[in-house]
């Protein structure tokens, strides 16, 4: 992950692009490559894989250029918040159901 983060970092800079990427700037553009991602699955199941692969590949790249910003580390906020999400969905309770935690007592 350093690695690619670091490969990111350096085509921004040689490219003077830092400037335009405040963190509101970055959260928009992950909106808007996520609903590129979307698109391709829109209207049927049959997708081209090459497209979905590179919107994939901008929703990471900004989500990588967001936690830089921030001056967060992307591994421990996406462990830790894997740890929280195993505590509302113990695997004896939410094995093989989609409900969501809050109803998963009832």
């Amino acid at each position: 992950m350093n690695e690619l983060k670091k490969k990111i970092m350096e085509f921004n800079e040689e490219r003077d692009w830092d400037q335009f990427h405040s963190p509101e700037n970055l959260a928009k553009s992950i909106a808007i490559e996520s609903g590129e991602l979307l698109e391709c699955f829109q209207w049927n199941s049959n997708y081209d894989k090459r497209e979905v692969c590179n919107e994939l590949a901008d929703v990471v790249n900004y989500c990588i250029l967001l936690s830089d910003k921030l001056d967060v580390d992307l591994e421990d906020i996406v462990l830790g918040k894997l740890e929280e999400t195993r505590k509302k969905y113990p695997v004896d309770k939410a094995k093989g159901k989609s409900t969501k935690y809050t109803k998963l007592g009832e």
